[in-house]
């Protein structure tokens, strides 16, 4: 089907920075190559509150995805959440629907980070993996928490904060890297450009019983990677889960209204 931009559907990202991202290619190369009259478009916001004059201003648009720094923000802005957002309290896709007027719209919150991240960790489980530390307390590490809870596995939230997370990173005792041999990183550290920085953990506490997955997925492998699998630990980038929660957000925002 040719691409027809007067009825073509427009799906898109927000965000703030968007320069890390690959759902843009993703999407545009799916709808050339099965013929799918639409466009997807990156929104770079600085404040979430730019996100109704997006929505007003953009023809067409029929969902988005949200990422850094915008998962939990944007929240007050929808008119309805899913019970698994509502459960995470952090949403990465918005299904747009018209409303009861006209030129309204509903905006529906959804998060298939859940689904993304549990596929994508769970063939690299062994028996040995019981308990988890949780690099970071923004959106996406609450969801991996419900994920790993999924599994069967124990998170620990780790944030530079006292009192925002289970543990700060100065209370990382060898003792407790032992009992949570699965170390997921949500925090940017380590994303293009800033490829030298990674969260300040005892890597030489690893072994080859640990896990150690990374959200991020630019570069391919990040320095905390890196320094894991220099300990002999399994590593694993996020661009998988990015695949797979993209394979869920186009079956929601395509499911009927």
């Amino acid at each position: 089907m040719p691409f027809d931009e007067l009825h073509a559907k427009t799906y898109g990202l927000i965000g703030y920075p968007l320069t890390h991202s690959f759902s843009i290619d993703f999407f545009n190369r799916k709808f050339k190559a099965e013929g799918i009259n639409a466009r997807y478009v990156n929104f770079e916001i600085p404040d979430i509150g730019d996100l109704m004059e997006v929505i007003a201003e953009t023809s067409n648009l029929s969902g988005l995805n949200v990422t850094i720094p915008y998962k939990e923000q944007v929240i007050p802005y929808l008119d309805n959440l899913d019970p698994l957002a509502r459960r995470i309290g952090a949403v990465n896709v918005i299904k747009i629907t018209p409303g009861k007027s006209a030129n309204s719209f509903r905006l529906t919150g959804y998060n298939s980070d859940v689904v993304g991240f549990t596929d994508s960790i769970r063939p690299l489980l062994r028996p040995c993996n019981k308990g988890a530390l949780v690099l970071g307390t923004g959106g996406a590490s609450k969801a991996v928490c419900v994920g790993l809870e999924q599994l069967g596995i124990k998170p620990l939230l780790v944030s530079r904060t006292p009192g925002k997370g289970d543990l700060t990173y100065a209370d990382i005792t060898p003792e407790i890297m032992a009992q949570n041999n699965v170390i997921v990183n949500t925090t940017p550290l380590g994303m293009y450009p800033h490829m030298d920085e990674c969260p300040d953990i005892p890597y030489d506490c690893m072994n080859s019983d640990f896990l150690c997955y990374d959200l991020l997925y630019n570069p391919d492998v990040t320095l905390f990677m890196r320094r894991a699998s220099e300990h002999g630990a399994v590593t694993k980038n996020g661009l998988e889960m990015l695949l797979l929660q993209a394979f869920v957000s186009w079956d929601i925002w395509n499911r009927p209204a």
